[in-house]
């Protein structure tokens, strides 16, 4: 079994969220929001991971202010991108950040292509991963009132389920 631990960052300012758009590799996935965030890199706290991602999808240099939470899941073998991989067990350390620098600029020839800050009640006419809804709740927001139920997310469990695990693997 592959492990997969990643730190993200649930930025909320008035009304809105800021998200970065995930770009899947393979064409038969849409582009879908999600929150800035990724992989830990060898040596890293998930911490220095949360905070350099976050730059790196939005541009934003950000301070985090607590952790919300941890999330944990797991993908079949059969639902993975590559033939011939085993389970992967991802783990989503998620904190609360403020914005205390940078600048609004997406990424450029990574795992996203577009960062912006979205009003929450948006989210339910957008494609969005799960991982938005989850961190939402970590935060203390009604995503059911925000139409961000698992069952409504525009976004399928096939495009959530396939899109995570895209993100485990880039």
């Amino acid at each position: 079994m592959d492990t997969r631990a990643g730190a993200y960052a649930v930025m909320v300012e008035g009304d809105s969220i800021l998200l970065s758009r995930w770009v899947p590799r393979i064409a038969a996935l849409q582009p879908s929001w999600t929150l800035p965030g990724g992989g830990m890199e060898l040596g890293e706290q998930p911490e220095q991971t949360a905070v350099r991602e976050v730059f790196e999808e939005t541009g934003h240099i950000v301070e985090l202010q607590e952790l919300l939470g941890v999330s944990s899941f797991y993908i079949a073998p059969e639902l993975r991108q590559s033939a011939g991989q085993g389970h992967l067990h991802a783990l989503r350390v998620i904190y609360r950040a403020t914005v205390n620098g940078g600048t609004l600029t997406p990424e450029v020839g990574g795992s996203s292509d577009d960062a912006r800050w979205i009003p929450l009640t948006d989210l339910k006419d957008l494609p969005v991963l799960d991982l938005v809804r989850v961190g939402l709740d970590l935060a203390g927001h009604n995503t059911e009132e925000l139409g961000l139920a698992p069952e409504q997310l525009k976004a399928g469990t096939e495009q959530r389920t396939a899109a995570t695990e895209q993100g485990a693997t880039a």
